[in-house]
């Protein structure tokens, strides 16, 4: 079977491999890179049981053993480990050499821990856009292959699909599988799907050292403004240290590496963090970033077959979850491409048919 996937982010490079350690030899169609959208700026945050008591349970807990897998299967680093991570807020301006007694002493005075959110058995992170790049590469060892170019439409004869046209050039399939991330809502011109809408975050990433522990936060935060926020902190194993906060939204562009943060919205991120952590306040800023997460109308992701064609797939919309639901949303979709069921969780709470199908005349909205 000829598959092409739409799409190399952390979703697509999760189904090229696992598709490549069947025997497949898939096609990934990327427009710049790997990872070059929100898979490459993301938080990379792990959790076991997070997602209990909803339909994301089954596959959050299957993708989060996946991750520990991986590190076995695939011989490379991208920053996997186990964390402990913490709930708080800030209450009060950090005071300048005010000590800690608490043991979390590269945290100003302000941050005040409330509880324990997560143990290294429940909680853990990769640096995604490594992991991502990792995929990739187990599946072009395996025998795929990644093409950069723009998807421009499918070719399709009634129901059947015949090929993918990129930048001009038609590529034949049996299987076309769509995993564009929030530009996935540009397949509504060709395809029968539901809207993908983009939610933008903020992020920065300090080169902190060995200054910081395997300590993820989850904060409460008040901007003197009044607007209430909520940063995470993740230190990640390279000694660089990820800090995101301030969603917003706004118009998609069609080309990802157009994607840059809102007016003043850095500069509110670099204040938050002087507030948060000595560290932070002298340790250099190697990247201001946005990425645009996809989030689909009931906030649960699209994964299946598109209602009305054959062998045509959409893997998307799976929002902050997305670099933890990759592993087990690639072997799923691989298991539907090749047995025509998936193996290890069910994925009828995510068929696309359960949400109706954007008019391609209303892309304008989205995009």
């Amino acid at each position: 079977m000829r598959v092409i996937i739409c799409g190399g982010g952390v979703i697509g490079a999760s189904i090229a491999y696992f598709l490549s350690r069947r025997g497949a030899r898939p096609i990934v169609v990327e427009r710049s890179g790997v990872a070059c959208a929100a898979s490459g700026k993301s938080g990379g945050f792990l959790a076991l049981d997070w997602c209990d008591g909803t339909p994301l349970a089954a596959l959050a807990r299957r993708s989060f053993q996946l991750h520990e897998d991986l590190t076995h299967t695939i011989d490379q680093d991208w920053g996997y480990r186990r964390l402990t991570t913490y709930a708080g807020d800030v209450r009060a301006p950090a005071r300048a050499g005010a000590a800690r007694e608490d043991g979390h002493a590269w945290l100003s005075s302000a941050v005040k821990l409330s509880h324990r959110l997560g143990s290294p058995q429940t909680t853990a992170q990769v640096n995604p856009g490594p992991f991502a790049a990792a995929l990739i590469a187990a599946a072009t060892a395996q025998g795929a292959e990644l093409r950069l170019g723009t998807v421009r439409g499918l070719v399709r004869d009634g129901t059947q699909i015949k090929g993918v046209e990129v930048d001009g050039e038609v590529i034949p399939a049996d299987a076309v599988v769509i995993a564009m991330g929030p530009w996935s809502v540009l397949a509504t011109q060709w395809l029968p799907l539901p809207p993908v809408f983009g939610l933008k975050g903020h992020s920065l990433i300090f080169d902190t050292g060995a200054a910081v522990p395997a300590e993820a936060l989850f904060l409460d935060y008040r901007e003197r403004g009044g607007a209430l926020q909520s940063p995470e902190v993740f230190p990640r194993a390279d000694g660089t240290t990820y800090v995101c906060a301030i969603s917003s939204e706004g118009p998609l562009p069609l080309d990802p590496g157009q994607v840059g943060p809102d007016p003043g919205a850095i500069e509110r991120l670099e204040e938050i963090c002087r507030q948060l952590s000595p560290v932070l306040v002298s340790a250099p800023i190697v990247a201001r970033q946005a990425c645009f997460r996809p989030v689909t109308e009931d906030g649960l992701p699209l994964i299946g077959p598109v209602p009305g064609l054959n062998h045509v797939y959409v893997a998307t919309g799976h929002s902050v979850w997305g670099i933890l639901n990759a592993p087990a949303t690639g072997e799923a979709v691989a298991d539907l491409l090749l047995d025509g069921a998936a193996g290890k969780v069910d994925l009828a709470p995510f068929d696309p048919a359960r949400l109706p199908a954007l008019d391609p005349k209303r892309l304008s909205t989205h995009a």
